[in-house]
């Protein structure tokens, strides 16, 4: 949940080429994102593509629960959104929903730059939800940012980094 008196920066750096910029309500252009069946796996377990409704439902979902922001990539013409991340203390959801993005670090740049903020606002430890069993490339990825699996779920496990 947001912490009461905590400002969300409207843009946090995370490289010179990737940026979080803060959600403001628009997010028609991740809805193609969300109807590839691959990705939409990834994220829920399941093979059912989102509609316009369902992706609004997640992002006011994840607005109120945490610091949600679009990941943004530096081009020619300026940034563009790539992907989405909500930052919590308890989860960490992610996705990089352009597949030309994927499998070039961008994930463990983002959660590197979100352990900082982490530290910032003063936690100790950060915790991931679940990462299914077969998202091979998630965990290898929060692994890899110093996660490690901390309990088994139903469909995969439980993850936690130390910060101090």
């Amino acid at each position: 949940m947001p912490i009461p008196g905590i400002v969300q920066p409207d843009i946090l750096p995370v490289s010179d080429r990737l940026r979080l910029r803060k959600y403001d309500g628009v997010f028609a252009f991740a809805l193609p994102w969300y109807l590839d069946t691959e990705t939409v796996y990834l994220v829920d377990g399941v093979r059912e593509p989102y509609s316009m409704e369902k992706l609004e439902r997640m992002y006011n979902y994840l607005d109120r629960h945490g610091e949600l922001y679009f990941i943004e990539a530096a081009e020619e013409d300026g940034f563009r959104p790539i992907g989405d991340v909500t930052f919590w203390q308890e989860d960490m959801p992610i996705v990089i929903g352009d597949k030309t993005y994927r499998g070039k670090n961008i994930g463990g740049q983002v959660i590197l730059a979100l352990k900082e903020r982490g530290r910032a606002l003063g936690y100790n430890q950060l915790y991931i939800q679940e990462i299914y069993d077969y998202n091979t490339a998630s965990q290898r990825c929060f692994e890899k940012a110093g996660f490690r699996p901390i309990e088994k779920t139903e469909k995969g496990k439980r993850y936690m980094t130390e910060l101090f």
